[in-house]
């Protein structure tokens, strides 16, 4: 494995930490009526490859599971990732 993939591997296993963690946290603001993080900053994590680790905290958290656009938005934004992962080494 070169550096550059390590550093590639290393980047997705952090931005997956990170989207979990926030999921966690907006929960954890949501049931205090504090400030939230906002939708579109979950949802940039998750397109910066941090879909496995946001969907994740959705599910552990049990949170955003009821607004339809992350039920459907982030398995889809995973699939996407996934297909032009495959496409990216066909090609």
């Amino acid at each position: 494995m070169s550096t550059l993939e390590k550093i590639f591997l290393l980047y997705v296993m952090v931005i997956n930490v990170i989207g979990f963690v926030l999921m966690g946290i907006d929960k954890k603001r949501a049931r205090k009526h504090q400030w939230r993080i906002p939708e579109k900053t979950l949802f940039l994590v998750a397109v910066l490859l941090g879909s496995i680790g946001t969907w994740a905290g959705m599910y552990v958290f049990h949170h955003k599971t009821k607004h339809w656009y992350f039920v459907l938005g982030m398995p889809a934004i995973l699939i996407l990732q996934v297909v032009v992962g495959i496409l990216k080494n066909v090609y």
